[in-house]
């Protein structure tokens, strides 16, 4: 029942063959070819399998006529799954190995209920197996059995004791994984004449497939990835043709300084950073930080980060975090001090920069801020203007939030042409195509948000701006929308009361207003539609509106909800102007009118990185630690501003007056499983407040401190800072402007605010705001944690990439299983049929089911509850994803209604499961023992709902 596309016995290694004419045609480029055990190539044809497969049944089952119709069709079947399996796998093609066959075979004919012939394959395997091995010689260790085509077309035997000692080397020091096992398993897929990337591709991805089994495999993976980065980096750098990771405490130091040559000739990096210390700076590279990159960290740096020429990656991970630290502190008086603190901070993986800053720092042309926020006037050559700044803020990658509600509205007058206004839809349709055009140079699409009041004349088709059907001219699918609510519209909703639309060219002092003032103002201009004076509004209910808004968000996952008073009235800067957007991912409240375009400057502390053990033996926050990360962070953070590259001069203006920063955090669940915490829980919510509180505190701290040094922001005076109120205590305004019948908030405190709160009034402060928690994907995945506020959304799930797909396991999961005694293959198999939860997985204790409960699997008010403890603490916002299962009209309105009343400034994405869409079915869609591709964006839904930002489709990457 051998696969006849090996009638080979011959055990590999063996001396090398000489190539046939089909084995020479099996290396085209897009096909499947099977290494046999010989160690040559052939061609991947369904035919071989199928006679495999019939062999198999009529071994067991005979060839009589009744029989014969069912076994040809169920062959067919199965011969069809097996090669869709590896076309899947390969969709560029590939090589097998005729084990890999055997093995998807046998896994075929047991899924499909054929228990029996199953048996009879795998005992006929194991025979098999037997004689092969009875048969063959054992091979010297040493001995060169395969030849390995190298770059310049000569051939030299496989070195097998470099090839041993690269993967002992990367599983070394940790548990539960075997080098053996990945070395025999790689050189299955080896084959005479393989050139020197395939060797280490079939490293990379033998170890990568281990992953589902033992999570420490993605260590090892990622260590087998720097072989091959090792080897680009330096050779093109002239250091060394090749080297092990031991190595690399003789070559980092002695690369850095032929890179920073190397980057400025090629004009790749500023000439700037040869002013540094380059021998202190090599000296003060850590490459045993190499060893904490998990596999998908590694390879997006490698994809995406890495600077390169040609196609060739001339950077290494420290160096990379080395350049970026150099970028960050060529402006201060020790720089060469300040880039080795930098680079410690960033290298341990403590506290991360955002995407653009990584992308930027150190190079030509520094565009380093994260976020740009921009008002468009209400005249048709600003209106141009503003789509002009748009092209040139993302063509440098930044992310962009406009505010349209200036613009007037459908059927207003044009005073100019005597004529009447399109309103605002036709301009956000190029606003839209504009975003398509101009593609942040070559490295993803433009990113862009537009932002309408609830009240303007448009509303209505601007909340169907997303959708599939309707004329495609007055759609956007290719941008995002956000509402901007205002209280009094919320307060309408409760009240079940009528809601006014207007057209902001007869109503032009709504924008500006929030709080009390815009409620007498927008009331008294109902009454002026009551009496006749104003001639062009719309009454609708408000309820009958609020419903549309929610049934827009679920069908299209736009717009997304934020509400305009709480960010106005606990703006720290409402003295000089006022919040009228947010930005692409909804945390950045910055003041913007005609001549500032607001900029923020992102990054993350990892909060994972800062739970310790206590001294009884229970994990907790490290207050010195995370102190001192962010008073490092803050600092970096602030230097952005004097380095970066601004495209618009309403930018440069913006940032130089106000100089906001936007420091959050990511790894907030890994935070909790490290203190086995569930985040459905009272002491959860009690754990985001107390962990925000800290960093609030100790961000506020370091920015007044360095006001200390360097001077407090030109528009200190008349801030809510300089007045002694902090973000905690802008609570109190908002409450009083609200009604307190309306907003129910903790305002639970622990630290010492009094003194800082004296501090900042006697100091003042370097930036005029400090926090916001971005969305952080990206940079999660290269530190290996969760993203930012996130809970977890599945355990175990498979991603893809450009190398294929693997799988990604849920660490803590494991850890806490083994503990039990309760990982095992079973487990793995029970994990991905129930794609990625625990909850139905008998063996897995309560306890364990409480802490791993996936996102669709946190009841809603958890992550309402713990965003509001966070809430107020933060001077800007939070990009928080609301995860709703059994989705209905009724649970979306009590979500975002509870999100309002608890004083959340703004809500991101809405990722809902509709009650029809939570049972799992696995027959009809084939699913079993496989989950999605990609996290978070394959669940089964009624409605689509658009990804979240992932490596996929990294539309916010700019805040990440």
């Amino acid at each position: 029942m051998q696969t006849s596309q090996d009638s080979s016995a011959t055990a590999k290694p063996v001396p090398p063959q000489p190539s046939s004419s089909e084995e020479l045609s099996a290396t085209a480029p897009g096909q499947l070819r099977v290494i046999k055990r010989n160690g040559s190539v052939v061609s991947y044809t369904d035919d071989k399998i199928s006679v495999a497969i019939t062999k198999a049944f009529l071994a067991v089952e005979g060839g009589n006529a009744a029989a014969s119709t069912r076994i040809h069709e169920t062959v067919a079947k199965l011969t069809d799954q097996v090669t869709a399996t590896f076309k899947r796998r390969m969709p560029t093609g590939g090589t097998i190995h005729i084990e890999e066959i055997q093995d998807q075979v046998e896994l075929a004919l047991m899924r499909s209920g054929e228990h029996k012939i199953a048996r009879g394959y795998v005992l006929y395997r194991a025979a098999r197996a037997e004689e092969r091995a009875h048969n063959s010689p054992v091979p010297e260790k040493t001995h060169p059995s395969i030849r390995v085509k190298r770059a310049d077309g000569s051939e030299a035997p496989l070195d097998l004791g470099r090839l041993e000692f690269i993967v002992n080397e990367a599983c070394e020091g940790l548990e539960d994984v075997s080098a053996q096992h990945v070395l025999e398993e790689a050189l299955k897929s080896l084959y005479n004449g393989v050139s020197e990337t395939e060797i280490n591709t079939s490293l990379v991805i033998t170890a990568r497939a281990m992953v589902e089994k033992e999570h420490n495999y993605s260590l090892v993976t990622a260590r087998l990835l720097l072989d091959k980065l090792r080897a680009e980096a330096l050779s093109f750098l002239g250091v060394a043709e090749s080297a092990t990771q031991h190595d690399m405490t003789e070559y980092y130091p002695k690369a850095l300084p032929v890179y920073i040559e190397k980057g400025i000739e090629l004009e790749l990096i500023s000439p700037e950073l040869r002013d540094f210390d380059l021998e202190a700076l090599g000296a003060a590279l850590k490459p045993e930080c190499d060893h904490q990159f998990h596999y998908l960290g590694l390879q997006t740096l490698y994809d995406r980060y890495f600077i390169h020429s040609n196609e060739v990656r001339i950077e290494l991970p420290q160096i990379f975090f080395m350049r970026v630290a150099m970028g960050l502190a060529m402006r201060e008086e020790n720089k060469n001090e300040r880039a080795i603190e930098f680079y410690n901070l960033l290298s341990s993986f403590d506290y991360m920069s955002s995407t653009p800053t990584l992308f930027n720092a150190g190079t030509l042309r520094p565009q380093l801020s994260s976020c740009y926020l921009t008002t468009v006037p209400d005249d048709l050559h600003g209106i141009y203007g503003a789509i002009q700044d748009n092209a040139m803020l993302s063509k440098f990658a930044g992310g962009l939030g406009n505010d349209w509600t200036p613009v007037r509205g459908l059927g207003a007058y044009i005073k100019g042409t005597n004529g009447k206004s399109q309103g605002v839809v036709p301009f956000l349709k190029v606003v839209n195509d504009t975003a398509v055009a101009v593609n942040q140079g070559g490295k993803r699409k433009g990113a862009v948000c537009a932002y309408l009041e609830t009240w303007h004349m448009d509303i209505e088709e601007f909340l169907e701006l997303r959708k599939n059907t309707g004329d495609d001219r007055r759609r956007t699918h290719d941008m995002n929308t956000a509402n901007w609510i205002p209280d009094l519209f919320m307060k309408r909703v409760f009240e079940d009361g009528e809601w006014t639309l207007f057209s902001p060219n007869n109503v032009p002092d709504l924008h500006d207003l929030y709080g009390k003032a815009f409620e007498e103002r927008y009331t008294h201009y109902e009454e002026m539609t009551r009496r006749g004076e104003l001639k062009l509004y719309k009454r609708v209910k408000a309820a009958d509106l609020w419903r549309k808004v929610l049934s827009m968000l679920f069908e299209t996952g736009h717009p997304w909800i934020t509400f305009k008073d709480p960010c106005n009235l606990r703006s720290p800067q409402q003295h000089v102007g006022v919040v009228h957007s947010s930005n692409l991912c909804t945390e950045i409240t910055l003041n913007t009118n005609k001549d500032e375009i607001a900029v923020c400057n992102l990054g993350s502390v990892n909060l994972a990185q800062h739970i310790v053990e206590g001294d009884n033996g229970e994990a907790r926050l490290d207050l010195a630690k995370l102190e001192k990360t962010i008073k490092t962070a803050v600092r970096m953070l602030d230097n952005v501003i004097d380095i970066n590259y601004y495209s618009v001069p309403q930018a440069q203006n913006s940032n130089f007056k106000h100089r906001p920063v936007g420091l959050g955090l990511m790894g907030f669940q890994d935070a909790l499983y490290k203190q086995h915490i569930p985040y459905s829980s009272d002491d959860a919510v009690e754990f985001a407040d107390r962990s925000m509180e800290a960093i609030s505190y100790y961000a506020i701290k370091a920015s007044s401190d360095l006001a200390a040094e360097r001077g407090s922001y030109q528009t200190f005076d008349g801030s809510l800072w300089s007045r002694g109120i902090l973000p905690i205590d802008s609570v109190k305004l908002l409450i009083e402007e609200r009604g307190a019948d309306y907003i129910e908030v903790d305002q639970s405190s622990t630290l010492d605010w009094d003194s800082l709160r004296e501090t900042v009034k006697t100091q003042g402060m370097r930036n005029s705001n400090v926090m916001a928690i971005a969305p952080t994907a990206t940079i999660a995945n290269i530190t290996g944690v969760s993203q930012s506020i996130e809970p977890t959304y599945q355990n175990l799930y498979v991603k893809s990439n450009l190398s294929g797909e693997f799988t990604v396991v849920n660490p803590y999961l494991v850890r806490d299983l083994k503990a039990r005694g309760l990982w095992d293959a079973v487990m793995v198999n029970d994990l991905k049929y129930y794609e990625g939860s625990v909850q139905k997985i008998d063996r897995i204790p309560d306890d364990l089911k409480a802490l791993y409960a996936t996102a669709f699997e946190v009841e809603p008010r958890w992550l309402v509850d713990s965003a509001s403890r966070r809430q107020k603490w933060l001077d800007q916002a939070q990009s928080l994803n609301l995860y709703i299962a059994g989705a209905s009209g009724k649970k979306l309105d009590i979500t975002y209604r509870m999100a309002w009343y608890r004083g959340l400034k703004t809500t991101y994405y809405l990722r809902a499961l509709a009650a029809s869409s939570t049972e799992k079915s696995t027959v009809n869609q084939g699913s079993m023992n496989k989950v999605s591709s990609s996290a978070p964006a394959a669940e089964p839904q009624a409605a689509p709902v658009p990804q979240a930002c992932s490596l996929d489709d990294p539309d916010c990457e700019a805040c990440q």
